[in-house]
């Protein structure tokens, strides 16, 4: 296993299939890529499943040990099972991160195909601010959700945007994870390098400070040291790598590109590694360069940034959970 100058080792990469998106979300940097009213062949830029397959041999060579498939929307690609499958032959576990919307049809055969587990991104259970949101329709995501726990993609994360429109809906999205039996519920810190509208930003230690107040236990993931709390039976994870020194000093992934292009950090894309073309040898040195290179992010390639707010309280108020059986 590789680890680069700060002693990060690698253990799982995600990778990109696809930009292309169903949905226009307001906080997506790209706001969706058309046409993709359908699941639809792999565009000329796109790696096709051999290339998707190379890559991930490497990546077990190297000591990587998960997978995760992402977008754009990866359901939008016809042949993601077909992926998947040339994929678990290599690294057992992979997993998925999609709107939901087209996962209702295909949630069988993408755990037949071997995938393990899903995320889907669902910033609100209220259809019209859905729809406001992500530009789509919640209905099919919420079919989707039900046929991936019916199926057995199990644990299905929930990945909620945290920005200031969609703070009153955290409560009810933690209600609608503690309802339901395999879901998880990850709040996610909108971040303003990637489109701006710093306006958007919420101070993320008050939201953890109001999750900690209504939990009953709480535990730190080693993964990015992502703190998780236990609110009313639903399990939430705080995943906010903005200003983040430790989130980044703890991160052990790395990216692929859609167009298969290595790369050690999100929100980079000045230390992208081209992959197509080149002989398994030289290959693998791209993987050495890539990981041994990286540097976190906060702290690493950014030193300077604002001190986290010391106020509490001030920029929001959200209501204590509801005891369900209350």
């Amino acid at each position: 296993m590789l680890a680069d100058a700060f002693g990060r080792e690698v253990t799982d990469i995600r990778i990109s299939v696809t930009k292309r998106c169903n949905f226009g979300c307001i906080y997506c940097h790209d706001e969706g890529l058309g046409p993709v009213a359908r699941p639809r062949a792999a565009h000329e830029d796109e790696m096709t499943p051999t290339e998707v397959e190379r890559l991930v041999v490497v990546a077990r060579e190297l000591g990587i040990r998960s997978v995760k498939f992402t977008g754009g929307e990866p359901l939008v690609r016809s042949d993601l099972e077909e992926i998947i499958d040339r994929t678990v032959r290599q690294i057992p576990d992979v997993s998925l991160t999609t709107n939901g919307s087209m996962l209702e049809k295909r949630a069988e055969a993408l755990r037949d195909a071997g995938l393990k587990r899903v995320n889907v991104s669902v910033d609100t259970t209220d259809p019209e601010e859905f729809r406001s949101i992500r530009k789509g329709s919640l209905a099919p995501v919420l079919r989707g959700i039900r046929e991936a726990l019916r199926v057995g993609l199990k644990p299905v994360k929930l990945n909620t945007v945290v920005f200031r429109r969609n703070l009153p809906n955290i409560p009810r999205m933690i209600d609608f994870v503690g309802s339901s039996d395999g879901l998880k519920l990850q709040l996610i810190q909108f971040m303003p390098e990637l489109i701006d509208h710093r306006s958007w930003v919420v101070d993320m230690q008050e939201v953890k400070d109001w999750l900690e107040q209504n939990s009953s236990h709480v535990y730190v993931r080693e993964m990015h040291h992502r703190h998780v709390y236990v609110v009313r039976g639903a399990e939430v994870e705080v995943v906010d790598p903005v200003y983040n020194r430790e989130f980044c000093s703890n991160c052990h992934r790395i990216r692929v590109t859609h167009r298969g292009e290595l790369k050690g950090c999100l929100n980079r894309n000045d230390d992208l590694v081209p992959t197509r073309g080149l002989d398994d040898d030289a290959l693998r040195g791209a993987f050495r360069t890539v990981i041994t290179t990286r540097v976190p992010f906060y702290g690493g390639f950014v030193r300077e940034f604002p001190a986290p707010s010391s106020a509490r309280g001030a920029p929001f108020e959200l209501p204590m959970v509801q005891d369900p059986s209350s």
